[in-house]
């Protein structure tokens, strides 16, 4: 079937600020999707104003390594969405977000209880407000840590995020 068939439209993007819940259900939400729930990441916290979003993942025998630590693609996916998504709830309508860009250190193996907390605090988000008011583009940079349960750093994750007023 053709999207634009009947009004010529094409349906815009679900976008994090398209996903029905609050930064008390978003926890549930998140932990239940499917990549997260089957890999064992899960968010255990949402500051009540998007600034700040804490995400574990636990190491156990059926989603780890031969060398029994983290895969990678685990420890990076704990960080993945979350500065989009907190962009987005405290931006509003009205913007493009999306990473364009992401890496990661690994820097020991991850064992047992691993953490990320990722903070993107208002004032950040008010100057990429007026960088954007006049239509220019913002690309901004954003470095996590996860920690293991002893506060060993395991792997540190960096992505840009580009952020540009919409213009529809």
């Amino acid at each position: 079937m053709d999207p634009t068939a009947s009004s010529g439209r094409v349906p815009a993007p679900r976008t994090a600020r398209s996903i029905p819940v609050g930064p008390k259900l978003f926890p549930l939400f998140m932990s239940s999707y499917p990549p997260f729930l089957f890999s064992g990441v899960r968010v255990r916290e949402v500051a009540p104003d998007w600034t700040a979003i804490r995400v574990t993942h636990r190491v156990r025998p059926w989603n780890c390594n031969v060398n029994r630590s983290a895969f990678g693609g685990t420890l990076f996916a704990m960080t993945d969405p979350f500065y989009a998504v907190m962009a987005g709830r405290q931006l509003g309508p009205g913007y493009r977000i999306w990473n364009t860009t992401g890496s990661i250190d690994f820097l020991a193996p991850g064992h047992g209880t691993l953490t990320a907390t990722m903070v993107f605090p208002a004032r950040e988000l008010d100057a990429i407000r007026a960088v954007t008011a006049t239509g220019e583009k913002s690309v901004t940079t954003h470095t996590t840590e996860i920690l293991s349960a002893t506060g060993t750093l395991v792997a540190r994750a960096t992505q840009s995020l580009y952020i540009r007023r919409s213009t529809r």
